[in-house]
């Protein structure tokens, strides 16, 4: 089977350029959306996904009206050649059923994967020189005087949470924490 996949980002957009390429193409059955790209929940694309078997494919105008970024287009790339599904992008002339397609996406992965072994290697980078330079990294700690409070309203029990957490500035989280804590 042949499942188109239509999305625009606003209620304002329409999906009848999208429509129609899928329709040209000869789609079986067009999935649209209505939803800005920076949403992770998408129920048509969700719904189009568990309907997928071995030998269907999956057929879009372009490339970022599926994905919301290149990591998310990559995963999804990962799930169609995981379950056996071709993925085509009719305007970036992308068809994983070729050896051209089937490597667009390998190249597009290993860029993927150095992009973010570059951040974390920055990232611990920026941490060590910070380091060297006497920074702690983390939240600042709480003041002593005030967990201490917190703590002794705790344990007369003349007091309930929300006064607690009122007279310490303490979040429930932490206030709870540091009475585990307390407790061994």
């Amino acid at each position: 089977m042949i499942f188109g996949y239509a999305r625009v980002s606003t209620d304002d957009q329409n999906l009848n350029l999208q429509i129609d390429a899928l329709k040209n193409y000869g789609i079986d059955k067009i999935f649209q959306e209505k939803v800005t790209g920076s949403k992770r929940e998408r129920p048509q694309l969700t719904e189009m996904e568990k309907m997928l078997r071995t030998g269907d494919s999956v057929v879009v105008y372009k490339l970022d009206r599926i994905s919301r970024s290149t990591k998310h287009l990559i995963e999804l790339s990962e799930t169609f050649e995981s379950l056996g599904v071709n993925f085509i992008s009719l305007k970036d002339n992308v068809d994983t059923s070729s050896s051209i397609g089937k490597f667009f996406f390998r190249v597009m992965a290993s860029l993927s994967e150095l992009e973010r072994d570059i951040i974390i290697e920055r990232t611990k980078s920026g941490l060590d020189a910070a380091r060297a330079r006497g920074k702690k990294g983390g939240r600042p700690c709480k003041d002593a005087d005030l967990i201490e409070l917190a703590l002794k309203m705790y344990d007369s029990q003349e007091y309930s949470i929300s006064q607690i957490l009122s007279a310490s500035k303490l979040s429930k989280t932490t206030l709870y924490r540091y009475i585990n804590k307390k407790r061994g």
